[in-house]
């Protein structure tokens, strides 16, 4: 007998399913074909296909902002923390980011989550920024730039051209610590 999948598989899946195919994909009898289940596996764990949507926010929420915020200041100590920040940033596989901030564009409820994603993720950017130097009045302006950047990159750029390298990485982090 198969074992009983968690409510942990289903997130997995929801966000591979969302990064891959994005928002209109999150329809629970392709989701659980997707798994080899009945949608009574799916109705075990969520009242409904909202409440699913809504718990898959709040993840994607947690591993974009809190959770990167935590390993960063966990492994790394310094000005260094921006520079790996940005590496990690502009290096990561952002398929799911876009589908999240597509589906905030027809969604208000997924706005206020990427809204909040963003005002985190910049005034981390700001700290570091600060804790490297830069004078407070600049940091914010600074990390408003930096993170505009890392949003816009993937979008506006010709796709033979989007690798950073890390000296790349290396040298915009020391020119926005001067």
């Amino acid at each position: 007998m198969k074992d009983r999948l968690t409510i942990t598989d289903w997130i997995r899946h929801g966000l591979r399913t969302l990064a891959g195919q994005g928002e209109n994909a999150l329809k629970v009898g392709a989701l659980a074909a997707g798994l080899n289940v009945s949608r009574g596996s799916f109705y075990w764990h969520f009242k409904d296909i909202d409440d699913y949507r809504q718990t898959l926010l709040r993840e994607w929420a947690v591993r974009a902002g809190e959770q990167v915020i935590r390993d960063i200041d966990a492994t790394i100590t310094g000005p260094a923390r921006l520079t790996a920040l940005m590496r990690l940033a502009f290096e990561e596989d952002r398929s799911l980011d876009r589908a999240i901030r597509s589906w905030a564009a027809a969604d208000l409820s997924a706005a206020a989550v990427v809204a909040s994603v963003d005002v985190q993720r910049v005034a981390y950017i700001a700290k570091l920024l600060t804790e490297s130097g830069v004078d407070g009045r600049k940091a914010m302006p600074r990390a408003e730039f930096i993170y505009w950047a890392y949003i816009g990159q993937p979008g506006v750029m010709h796709q033979a051209h989007t690798a950073i390298t890390e000296a790349d990485i290396d040298d915009l982090s020391a020119l926005f610590t001067r």
